[in-house]
């Protein structure tokens, strides 16, 4: 018999309290056969998912299940056991050990990554775990779970299925304000985040001199390798203490930011990809020169360009453009990446527009926020379109 699992994890912090959810689904993913969920005291957002995947697991053994669709919106899950990425975390070792044990009991189990709205039964359950509840067999006894035929029979004592209901998820004595403050995180935002950990390259030959460089392609001086790799090690260390493995290193094309990008995939040993739209301002006929020079040449179009995010350096990109290349892209990473953590790898201009974005600042701070050579910055996207900002130009372990 072919049934579906639908799966989610999540942790108000990660690490905070945290639960996960599974839905036991007929093979129509129409009728509901059994719902599990449980909080897990402090976890991580990856340890949430991870359980949420074994309970949704054993819940398809024990209704006799032979083949498993698995549907989560967890990318880092799904291509773990999906065998493209390595499980490196320690904590998250055992715990893929585990989910492949119960996946070896079926003939056939496949996985595939849903976005996050397509998982909102699992994802419901999740949060409700996470305010505290957990199903009947969480605290012992027997349990009931439905038959497609309207009879019903006990699973066995302590395992943690539920009785299903057909239809989505959800508490029918709860008031739309009850239900909506159980998502609601203290700062307002529902949901789990997207997590973009922003670093800048390291130092150049240009940015020894201060001179502009945007989409010319300098490599790294001696000094920025070395920023580089410290900047590595403190990611790959906070998310070690945490817990964490970034889903993803999504870097900028230039030589630069790709040296850069390579030093913390090598610590974190997270896939890189190279995306064009994170690339940093074309500066046209700027490019290469200083502030005193570039004022110097064009002197009226310098000082707009500096008051205004509509005007472009000759033969150039303008600040609004580039904000436009980049809510695009991170309107992709959040869609991509939904509730994960991932590195972006990129210039001064792009990450301040991430920033701007998420801090609803105007253009002004464009032209105010300092960001240094090999600095992190980390800002928080909701799905409910809220945002928050963690972390600005950190440069500690330098």
């Amino acid at each position: 018999m072919k049934l579906i699992v639908e799966a989610d994890g999540g942790s108000r912090g990660n690490p905070g309290p945290a639960g996960y959810g599974a839905v036991v689904l007929d093979a129509s993913g129409e009728t509901v056969l059994a719902e599990v969920f449980d909080g897990i005291g402090t976890a991580t957002n990856n340890v949430a998912e991870y359980r949420g995947l074994i309970a949704g697991l054993e819940a398809a053994g024990e209704l006799d299940a032979t083949e498993v669709d698995v549907r989560m919106d967890s990318k880092l899950v799904v291509e773990q056991m999906s065998g493209r990425w390595k499980v490196k975390h320690p904590s998250l070792q055992p715990l893929a050990e585990q989910a492949r044990e119960l996946v070896a009991e079926f003939d056939d189990v496949g996985f595939a990554w849903i976005p996050r709205a397509e998982n909102s039964r699992a994802d419901a359950l999740a949060n409700k775990a996470m305010d505290g509840g957990s199903s009947p067999s969480a605290v012992g006894g027997a349990v009931e779970t439905a038959d497609p035929s309207g009879a019903s029979t006990e699973a066995l004592s302590g395992r943690r299925i539920a009785q299903a209901v057909v239809g989505p998820v959800a508490n029918p004595d709860a008031t739309a304000e009850e239900t909506a403050a159980a998502t609601t995180a203290w700062t307002g935002q529902t949901g789990r985040p997207t997590r973009l950990i922003l670093l800048r390259h390291g130092q150049t030959e240009l940015s020894v001199h201060r001179r502009y460089s945007g989409h010319g392609d300098p490599e790294l001086t001696e000094l920025g390798q070395t920023q580089a790799a410290r900047a590595a090690r403190e990611i790959g260390a906070r998310m070690e203490h945490q817990e964490i493995e970034p889903a993803v290193i999504l870097s900028s094309p230039l030589r630069r930011a790709r040296q850069t990008a390579a030093a913390v995939a090598e610590i974190t040993e997270a896939p890189l990809q190279v995306r064009d739209r994170l690339i940093e301002t074309d500066f046209g006929g700027w490019e290469g020169l200083t502030f005193a020079e570039a004022r110097d040449r064009d002197p009226e179009l310098h000082a707009s360009w500096l008051s205004s995010a509509d005007v472009a350096p000759p033969g150039g990109e303008s600040f609004r453009a580039v904000g436009e290349r980049v809510a695009a892209e991170r309107e992709w990473i959040v869609s991509e990446f939904p509730g994960e953590t991932v590195v972006v790898v990129s210039h001064v201009t792009p990450i301040k527009m991430v920033l701007r974005d998420a801090l609803g600042a105007g253009d002004s701070i464009l032209f105010r926020l300092h960001l240094d050579l090999a600095s992190t910055n980390v800002a928080d996207f909701y799905p409910d379109g809220g945002s928050s900002v963690r972390l600005v130009n950190d440069t500690s372990y330098l």
